[in-house]
């Protein structure tokens, strides 16, 4: 630091002083983090902002409804803006796919440009019961790789798809052992920048392998709503240790 020492300053002026400092260097470290597009403002997305503000990454959230989407980030506060599943895609370095695995078909074609090389978060389960023929091929093929195919260009990581949204509210940074979320993904990068978020959200992230792997972890398979720690997941998705 430049100036004249603590000592000869006001008082009040050196408490102006650090406080500067410490208010700059938040905002130094907020503009260092990955920005963070949602798309979708249900229970999963609301959930993941809500987390990741928490933890001082900036969030844009969107959904159809541009209103839901300004009003979910007013609750959020300084850290979280508002915008059109577009502008949010363009956004995130990290775009969280927090819709009905039915919609995906349509966003797909929509979104594919905008997502060039970028890491989409798919945290959406596939049901036939509520999203059709999709949901079929993701159970035959695998969510995760089915979610890939409809966005050729981005790099898809599975993740935060196992495990019911209010328990991830409730046991995020839980005192004894964190409680495992499952990852997987092909690209290495991308897996590893979701880890990332994984830890900042209050969990232990457990990366099964590639994005074939996403299978074991999706509806009706044995990782599905497993609540373990990370010795516990591995051991039952029999994973090394």
């Amino acid at each position: 630091m430049t100036g004249f020492p603590l000592r000869r300053r006001p008082f009040l002026a050196a408490l102006a002083g650090l406080a500067t400092v410490s208010s700059a260097s938040a905002v130094e470290a907020t503009s260092q983090k990955m920005r963070i597009g949602i798309i979708g403002t249900g229970h999963v997305g609301t959930t993941l902002a809500e987390l990741w503000v928490h933890a001082g990454y900036p969030v844009m959230v969107s959904s159809r409804s541009l209103s839901e989407a300004q009003s979910l980030a007013t609750s959020l506060g300084p850290l979280a803006t508002a915008g059109t599943p577009a502008q949010a895609a363009a956004y995130g370095d990290v775009v969280v796919l927090a819709v009905p695995y039915g919609a995906i078909p349509q966003l797909g074609p929509q979104l594919s440009r905008t997502l060039l090389d970028k890491v989409l978060l798919d945290p959406s389960n596939p049901y036939p019961w509520r999203d059709g023929a999709i949901a079929d091929t993701a159970q035959r093929d695998g969510a995760g790789v089915t979610t890939q195919r409809y966005f050729p260009s981005a790099h898809v990581v599975r993740a935060f798809n196992s495990i019911d949204m209010t328990t991830l509210r409730s046991e995020a940074h839980r005192a004894s052992s964190l409680l495992a979320v499952p990852v997987a993904g092909d690209d290495a990068q991308a897996v590893s920048q979701v880890t990332t978020l994984v830890k900042a959200a209050g969990f232990d992230p457990v990366v099964t392998g590639n994005l074939a792997t996403a299978r074991l972890f999706q509806p009706g398979s044995t990782g599905f709503e497993l609540e373990r720690d990370a010795a516990g997941l591995k051991q039952a998705l029999h994973l090394p240790q």
